[in-house]
């Protein structure tokens, strides 16, 4: 069972990844990454008091003043926000946010005893880097949603951790929240090194990931929109990374790529042996009709897959009573929530699960897993 949610992030994944706040203090820390320089009355009732808290934060004042998110991180994400005002608590979401790129989560003159945020990176890079273990649990939803209660999940709607956030009064006299990585980018870094991310995944040598330009960079974008039939001014355009997205969704070229050819989500896991220890990492979440191609960071002389379908709640799909699963006879360490782990040994001693990985042919230089129902 993979929940969509983490509970935590694991210790030596990724970039600590921070809330910028009016003294830019680190929230939560992950590792850094050596490569990287949620019956009818009530429902009707949740509607209205939903509504009623988030009505909260318009003003008929002059002063107008917008709640704003902005993204200077290397990954494109998707935010919800929680509100506690009055003794009740609401969540809304989920703004997608592009690298340097600011979106309006409410508008009008904010009068909320406590604002919480919970981010989360698109499912086509993997392990998400954004922490997910807030101290206040409120429910989200699946798709775009508005949850009044949210302290108090119903069907279909999952915690997730919210964490606290002090906004700070931009220039623009807006509230204004940053989320940020530790090489504190700014909107033009932030946004290369998201373009240099997304190559990578794409099967683009674009590394190191850093926010700088150089011949490396506009060799592997050059080729990138070649491929794609674009012309140069398309990587100016604000609908850049829909482009780019959509290309990791439905990849060409080396490396493995997945396919998702069944009616259910997919979690998938990919493992790497670079001779001297295997590296598994996951999950990457794969929608029905939809292709992914996971990042495989340098020349692994195996690699392994192992993938199952899941429901909306995040459990096993199970058909004639065995899970719907692809994989083999090589195990390596899994867990729960997202993961990177380098040491496979003694998975279920040290809590984790001992999963069973196909090995993959890489002899061609793509190679393109298709995940069917038997």
């Amino acid at each position: 069972m993979r929940t969509a949610q983490l509970s935590a992030v694991m210790a030596g994944l990724v970039p600590a990844i921070h809330v910028l706040i009016t003294s830019r203090k680190k929230i939560v820390d992950a590792r850094d990454n050596p490569g990287h320089d949620v019956e009818r009355n009530v429902a009707i009732a949740s509607i209205v008091l939903a509504t009623s808290i988030f009505s909260t934060l318009a003003s008929t004042s002059p002063a107008r003043a917008d709640l704003k998110i902005c993204n200077r991180m290397s990954y494109v994400v998707e935010a919800a926000i929680g509100i506690d005002d009055k003794g009740g608590t609401a969540t809304r979401g989920w703004f997608r946010i592009d690298p340097a790129a600011c979106r309006v989560v409410a508008q009008g003159t904010l009068s909320a005893d406590r604002i919480m945020l919970n981010a989360r990176a698109l499912p086509v890079y993997g392990a998400t880097p954004m922490p997910q273990d807030g101290t206040d649990k409120l429910c989200v939803g699946n798709g775009d949603f508005v949850i009044a209660a949210a302290r108090q999940c119903r069907p279909g709607q999952t915690q997730a951790g919210f964490t606290e956030v002090k906004p700070r009064t931009g220039d623009d006299g807006n509230a204004v929240t940053y989320l940020a990585e530790d090489s504190e980018y700014d909107d033009e870094q932030a946004r290369l090194a998201g373009i240099q991310r997304l190559l990578v995944i794409a099967g683009y040598d674009a590394s190191p990931i850093d926010g700088v330009d150089g011949p490396k960079t506009q060799a592997a974008l050059s080729s990138f929109l070649k491929s794609r039939g674009l012309n140069s001014d398309a990587a100016l355009a604000p609908n850049f990374f829909d482009v780019m997205v959509e290309a990791v969704q439905s990849p060409t070229g080396p490396g493995v790529t997945w396919c998702n050819d069944t009616q259910y989500r997919i979690m998938a896991s990919i493992a790497a042996d670079d001779g001297s220890s295997v590296t598994s990492r996951g999950w990457y979440r794969i929608e029905p009709g939809k292709c992914l191609h996971p990042d495989i960071t340098g020349q692994p002389r195996r690699v392994f897959s192992f993938a199952e379908a899941v429901d909306t709640d995040g459990r096993t799909i199970k058909i004639n009573s065995r899970p719907l699963n692809w994989g083999g006879g090589t195990t390596f360490c899994t867990r729960e929530t997202q993961f990177e782990i380098n040491d496979q040994t003694d998975c279920a001693g040290r809590g984790l699960t001992a999963t069973g990985y196909a090995s993959v042919d890489m002899s061609a230089a793509g190679k393109t897993l298709r995940f069917a129902v038997p």
